[in-house]
């Protein structure tokens, strides 16, 4: 992939431009993805920043335009992460493509990375917004040429809470320095009117027709953060808008008077998340809310549960006239550390309600969260800026709860504070939803459609304490601002209560579609050229429309003629495999060599003599018989005692050694001291994980192994990486969640599908393994992974052999079970990575790319040079003697200079047989020309 651009922390500034209320927004630095630059090369510069605000009542939508100017020698990719506030949602993205800005179209999320990095690699312009987890971002653009500019156009809309009878929107513009040229519009209602203030005065906007303008590049120079002010309006807001036939209204409705608190229940549950992002959260604001909170409890028990990757026992508190000293302290001393997952505990009938203390980033685990009674209410209460604020919405409000926000430095609402919406109704009007968000202020949100021409209303039943109040609200059309925001508030709104299941993920990739959002499940994507819209079906904006219909037909049928030509492809590279495992192959001493022995094995072709020394006895532990297939017993071995011993992984870095001399049980306090300092690399918690496990503390081993979940944000190689190590701990049910993540992520890979067929099959899960392998054999595939739907045909051949029948439908000339001796199997996590099995038989003789079949029938798979393999040595008849297997780094293509490359090796014993036995190991390799020695197979004399 080419190497990024890093832009200055100014976007990510910008895009924090939400309101500055008694504190001004945490601004967070941009994160720059995969950054490589030489010494003599410097950072893509935003030449200028153009911010266009428009407001209708709290509703807000901002144009920002950017302009990259790339000062290098060559061309770089933009790939940048960034967070936006609660309530802020991107609803637009535009890139220049030739002499226009192009909208990007929206597309299924994972369609669209497919479609990016398929495109990047042909060199050609691809740009593509997506949402990563939470409310964090990532923009990729691709190229941006040496010497030239780039320009892009972001459109975000959010919702400003009210405050002191008015709306403030920030505009950190100290952040923004090293710009060129900063400009600012504002347009408002008639009849309203900003204020532009900093920190010593007011600033002099200029009207120029229905806009406010101002130059902000001395403003900036100045250091000085800006403040946006306006009045809010006095009556109820009502926004409508006719989209695709239908009238789409919004509107904010004042509650008036709340009446007094209700008396907190006697027995509350605190869910505090402690995942090693936990430790990110505004812990401070967190403490200072819930002991305000239980200041007014006065006498509760609380029942604390610590939420990771796996949920600890609860533990029982009592508070006694609002003291909570114990309870206090033992939030403080909390260890964060570990992946984020909200399941895993069992909620208590005597709870009368819960309060869950989280980011809503939940990356490890089903994301099952338990079903509360109708009478238990779910609080959330978020102080993280980039949170997942749709999961605890969609949380809460089927638990009768809201989310409480601590991140706009204001005096958050208790739970009894909140009102709770009993039921929404009307006439003339469907599909009504309502954001509560600031419910407790006494403003309600509410969306709809408007059904029919005739007089339509809202009826609104909220709870308030004891009291139940009805609340009527003539939609008097007459009265409304025709806004582009009222559709779009619709399905914020409607997002915000969907939840993760499959129903749920179809509805909000539907709504991110049609009204154009970057949602968990949709992408905006700009392409270059036609072609490509109709080479991946997708379809362009209005302006290329017409031609894409025309194109769409012709490509249908072409795709149609392809997938029957790789199904004849596949079957005769199946035949020629079927050919090989009949073949009878001597097992004799081979010829000597035609060539020189000494050129032949300069050249790779042939090993030194002797055979490789037995591993050490802790290693080399004995494997079960290996007993051949009844149907094949007349074609293959009789399986007497083939085994398989492993070197174990022996990681050497001056942290992991000093971890070694550590006493067991300060071995995780000892790692806890040294996390910070490592959180960016995978290797110190395989290498810690793999020293609690020798050191037998399991469950620590297994939490600081799933900190590999939240080292990057959807970084699906590192997934691939934590899903194989589960699985070599014997852990598959923790590993078929993780692979099923990376394939949401990469279905254009059939090493996603591969890889969670292994963990299906781990888990006992058979049928659902071979769907998956199914898959794998029966799409076409890019080039650069040859032949895996050969050896994937083995695994699903194998697997019905041993646990059929299954249910698979695929071509009868495709199945027939080919069992084996011995099978080694090499795998990786790096793209466009070159790495080698290398098998060296007791004849000397190395099987491997450049000697992919040997004397005496070795066969290695097709040579895998664009990323992650599998590569699969097979031999049906094996000679007595040692195997040694070795794993070698020949090369890479990335123009990003990784760190080490981590390689899985699963070595097989009577593969396609009931008595198939198998060992995996994780390792890894750091740069090109490395070979690291893994194991070998040891054959008795009479077998």
């Amino acid at each position: 992939m080419p190497r990024s651009i890093f832009l200055l922390p100014l976007l990510a500034a910008l895009l924090t431009g939400a309101p500055a209320f008694a504190k001004s927004p945490p601004v967070l630095p941009l994160i720059a993805i995969d950054t490589q630059l030489a010494p003599q090369e410097q950072p893509v510069r935003v030449d200028s920043l153009t911010i266009a605000v428009q407001a209708v009542g709290s509703q807000v939508e901002t144009v920002i335009d950017l302009t990259l100017f790339n000062p290098n020698s060559r061309p770089l990719e933009g790939n940048l992460q960034f967070p936006l506030l609660p309530g802020q949602q991107i609803v637009g993205f535009s890139l220049d493509i030739g002499n226009e800005m192009r909208d990007a179209v929206p597309v299924a999320k994972e369609r669209g990375r497919q479609v990016f990095e398929a495109i990047e690699r042909r060199r050609v312009d691809p740009g593509l917004l997506e949402v990563t987890e939470g409310n964090f971002f990532r923009l990729r653009v691709y190229p941006v040429l040496p010497g030239q500019v780039r320009k892009v156009r972001l459109r975000l809309a959010e919702t400003l809470p009210q405050v002191e009878g008015g709306y403030r929107y920030a505009l950190p513009l100290d952040r923004f320095q090293s710009v060129e040229r900063i400009g600012m519009a504002v347009t408002l209602p008639a009849g309203q009117k900003p204020e532009l203030s900093a920190a010593d005065g007011p600033i002099q906007l200029v009207r120029q027709g229905q806009a406010y303008m101002a130059d902000l590049k001395p403003l900036a120079a100045g250091k000085r953060p800006l403040t946006l002010r306006w009045k809010a309006a006095e009556r109820p807001v009502l926004l409508t808008e006719r989209v695709d036939g239908e009238q789409f209204f919004a509107a904010e409705i004042p509650l008036g008077p709340l009446p007094a608190r209700q008396a907190p229940p006697p027995v509350i549950g605190l869910l505090w998340d402690s995942s090693g992002s936990g430790a990110k959260r505004d812990l401070a604001a967190e403490l200072r809310w819930l002991e305000r909170y239980l200041r007014e409890v006065k006498q509760a028990e609380v029942r604390l549960i610590r939420l990771r990757d796996r949920a600890e026992k609860p533990l029982s508190f009592r508070i006694e006239n609002g003291n909570w000293r114990a309870l206090r302290e033992a939030l403080e001393r909390t260890v964060y550390d570990g992946a984020s997952s909200l399941d895993g505990w069992t909620a208590q009938a005597d709870v009368g309600e819960y309060l869950l203390f989280s980011d809503g980033m939940v990356n490890y685990g089903t994301e099952g969260f338990p079903t509360l009674s109708k009478k238990q209410r779910l609080f959330a209460i978020d102080s993280s800026v980039g949170s997942d604020r749709d999961r605890l919405t969609a949380l809460t409000l089927r638990h009768g709860g809201s989310v409480i926000a601590l991140d706009e430095g204001r005096s958050e609402p208790l739970p009894s504070e909140l009102p709770r919406v009993v039921s929404l109704t009307g006439e003339g009007v469907g599909r009504l939803v309502f954001d509560p968000s600031d419910s407790a202020r006494g403003l309600l949100r509410i969306a709809g459609v408007q059904q029919g021409q005739g007089a339509a209303k809202v009826r609104l039943r909220l709870a308030v304490s004891h009291e139940l109040r009805e609340i009527e609200l003539p939609l008097h059309v007459e009265r409304s601002s025709a806004s582009g925001q009222a559709a779009r508030l619709w399905a914020r709104y409607r997002l915000a209560g969907l939840g993760r299941d499959a129903a749920d993920r179809a509805e909000t990739r539907a709504i991110g579609r049609r009204f154009g959002l970057v949602t968990r499940d949709t992408s905006l994507l700009v392409l270059e050229n036609l072609s490509d819209y109709v080479q991946y079906d997708i379809a362009p904006p209005p302006s290329l429309r017409a031609q894409f219909e025309q194109l769409r037909a012709a490509n249908q049928a072409s795709e149609r003629q392809q997938r029957e030509r790789q199904i004849e492809q596949l079957v005769q590279q199946y035949q020629a495999k079927i050919a090989w495992w009949e073949t009878r192959y001597p097992k004799d001493t081979p010829p000597r060599p035609k060539l020189d022995h000494k050129m032949a094995r300069r050249a790779g072709l042939i090993a030194p003599p002797a055979a490789p020394a037995p591993l050490a006895a802790a290693a080399a532990e004995p494997m079960a018989e290996a007993v051949a297939d009844k149907a094949e017993q007349a074609a293959a071995s009789d399986g007497a005692g083939i085994r398989i011993a492993l070197q174990p992984w022996q990681a050497d870095s001056p942290v992991l050694r000093a971890l070694q001399r550590v006493r067991t049980e300060q071995l995780y306090p000892a790692y806890l001291a040294r996390r910070a300092a490592n959180a960016n690399s995978s290797a110190f918690f395989l290498d810690v994980a793999d020293l609690l496990l020798a050191r037998g503390q399991r469950e620590l081993a297994l939490r600081v192994l799933s900190n590999l979940a939240e080292m990057e944000l959807e970084n699906r190689h590192i997934l691939r990486i934590l899903g194989y190590r589960l699985l070599q701990a014997g852990e598959p049910a923790l590993a078929v969640p993780v692979f099923e993540r990376v394939l949401e992520m990469a279905e254009e890979e059939p090493q996603s599908f591969r890889d969670l067929g292994l963990a299906y099959e781990a888990a006992g899960r058979y049928q659902e393994a071979a769907n998956q392998w199914v898959e794998v054999v029966s799409r076409v595939w890019d080039d650069r992974f040859p032949e895996i739907e050969l050896i994937t045909l083995a695994d699903l051949n194998a697997l019905d052999a041993r646990v059929g029948p299954l249910r698979i439908n695929l071509d009868p000339r495709l199945r027939r079970n080919l069992p084996l001796d011995l099978r080694a199997v090499l795998t990786w996590d790096a793209d466009n990575s070159d790495m080698d099995l290398w098998i060296t038989d007791p004849n000397g003789e190395k099987c491997f790319y450049g000697n992919p079949l040997t004397y005496q029938g070795g066969r290695m798979s097709r040579d895998f040079v664009g990323g992650y393999g599998p590569e699969e040595f097979s031999l049906r008849h094996a000679k007595p003697g040692r195997y040694k297997v070795e794993a070698n780094f020949y090369g890479h293509q990335q123009q990003i200079v990784a760190g080490a490359t981590t390689l899985q090796l699963k070595l097989t014993t009577g593969f396609g047989t009931p008595a198939m036995k198998e060992k995996m190991v994780t390792l890894r390799l750091q740069g090109a020309g490395k070979t690291v020695f893994v194991g070998e197979f040891e054959v008795p004399a009479k077998h």
